[in-house]
């Protein structure tokens, strides 16, 4: 959309042995950015390795989620939509093994951060 900025921060070299609906993951994190977190012109991805594993992070610099709306996001039929994107999201992530949780604040922009164990995620070098 016109006015907003996408940067991909994750190495090309990234790796994820999981199934394909990770591609149904990404495109719902960036529709629900740009229906729900206006204003905003930037959405992000980057990947941080820490000792647990890695994590992909989405994260935009629009409105956020409220704190107290941040694990009901997840539940089904909540939202302002079909109240099934974030539900599905991670019930695909679960599958193989993932989670997601929103750690953004609010007036400042959504963050959304999935964590990928070390056994189905590969850096090459």
């Amino acid at each position: 959309p016109e006015g907003v900025r996408f940067e991909n921060d994750i190495p090309a070299g990234m790796m994820l042995y999981t199934d394909p609906l990770i591609r149904t993951v990404i495109r719902n994190l960036i529709d629900n950015a740009l229906r729900h977190g206006q204003p905003l012109t930037l959405i992000r991805f980057s990947l941080e390795r820490r000792e647990e594993g890695g994590w992909i992070i989405c994260e935009d610099n629009g409105s956020g989620v409220a704190g107290e709306d941040k694990e009901k996001i997840f539940s089904r039929s909540y939202g302002k939509n079909t109240g099934m994107g974030l539900f599905l999201i991670r019930e695909i992530l679960s599958v193989s093994g993932m989670t997601i949780r929103e750690t953004g604040t609010e007036g400042r922009g959504a963050r959304f951060e999935i964590h990928v164990p070390d056994r189905i995620i590969r850096l090459e070098t």
